[in-house]
């Protein structure tokens, strides 16, 4: 549903773009992630026809987003960083309003406002003026807006940047109910918790280009486990670390880190490699007493860290 191949796009001396390809299946849900200045919402304004790319080329619902940018926008919502609501009008004006501009009809647009707000939660506040609202409430109306017409996908740039928990809560069960219904979202979000818990595909840039993508479970498995061995007090602390470091190596084929004051032990390992209690037996089996045995995957923030170097 979306799809791009060697976006780039530049602003004088800055290259926000330098070759981006992206391709998002149908009814899922995809987060683009990067430091501030990565490029995430220069791909959103382009994928959305607000910017024209400088070269490659990008296909919305098989609608080229130079060539054929109406139709583009008429299978399409977009939420920004910014609450665009109008905050003297109650919730259910600010929807009336854009469902008649376009073209719903009064009758249906009053009923869409309506079947809208009850949907979202907001049903009892939709006659109260948007100013009245918590932060959390707009950023729904904001969303909802963009659902007037139920569009095919929809783009959201960082839709819970300064919420409360609960807030943002609520805005990650209304995006899994809109996948649920078959809509294709494209999030960027700095919360890498959020895209954790929402997205099947995660696209990571860094400087414009993207430097991994795939499913969260993908990333973390590719960036590897770590192996962490807390030895017991014992008169034998020497021959116990060595023991253990031998088990470790064999096992790894990695050197581990070894903290002789703490009596740790820490090894890298690739996803899959070993199971903990195949790791508790190795030790047994060497003599090896342990007071606290770990494998420990990698959390996306890990990942993202270690593939956006340049910008840390």
């Amino acid at each position: 549903m979306v799809e791009a191949e060697g976006l780039r796009k530049s602003f004088g001396e800055v290259h926000a773009l330098r070759g981006v390809d992206l391709a998002v299946p149908e009814g899922t849900i995809c987060a683009l992630l990067g430091p501030n200045g990565a490029g995430k919402t220069t791909a959103v304004r382009i994928l959305a026809t607000l910017t024209r790319p400088d070269s490659g080329f990008a296909r919305v619902a098989g609608h080229d987003v130079v060539r054929e940018p109406r139709q583009v926008r008429a299978c399409i919502g977009l939420a920004g960083q910014h609450a665009a609501v109008d905050d003297d009008l109650t919730g259910r004006e600010n929807l009336l309003i854009l469902a008649l501009m376009l073209h719903l009809g009064r009758r249906r647009a009053s009923a869409r406002a309506a079947e809208l707000l009850e949907r979202f939660g907001l049903a009892d506040a939709g006659g109260r003026l948007v100013k009245t609202w918590s932060g959390g409430m707009r950023r729904r109306l904001d969303l909802v807006a963009s659902l007037i017409v139920a569009p095919a996908v929809l783009f959201l740039d960082e839709p819970t940047t300064g919420l409360d928990p609960r807030s943002r809560a609520e805005i990650w069960s209304a995006v899994r109910s809109l996948a649920t219904d078959g809509t294709t979202i494209l999030l960027t979000t700095q919360y890498l918790e959020e895209a954790d818990r929402l997205a099947g595909q995660i696209v990571i840039l860094d400087a414009g280009l993207v430097t991994a993508q795939g499913s969260p479970d993908d990333l973390k498995n590719a960036l590897g486990s770590r192996v962490d061995v807390v030895l017991s007090d014992g008169p034998t602390g020497g021959d116990a670390l060595s023991a253990a470091e031998g088990v470790l190596r064999g096992i790894t084929g990695n050197q581990p880190h070894v903290d002789p004051d703490a009596r740790r032990l820490t090894v890298p390992v690739m996803a899959g490699v070993m199971t903990l209690p195949e790791l508790v037996r190795r030790l047994d089996a060497a003599g090896v007493e342990a007071a606290d045995v770990s494998i420990r995957r990698p959390t996306l923030d890990e990942v993202f860290l270690a593939e956006t170097e340049t910008a840390v």
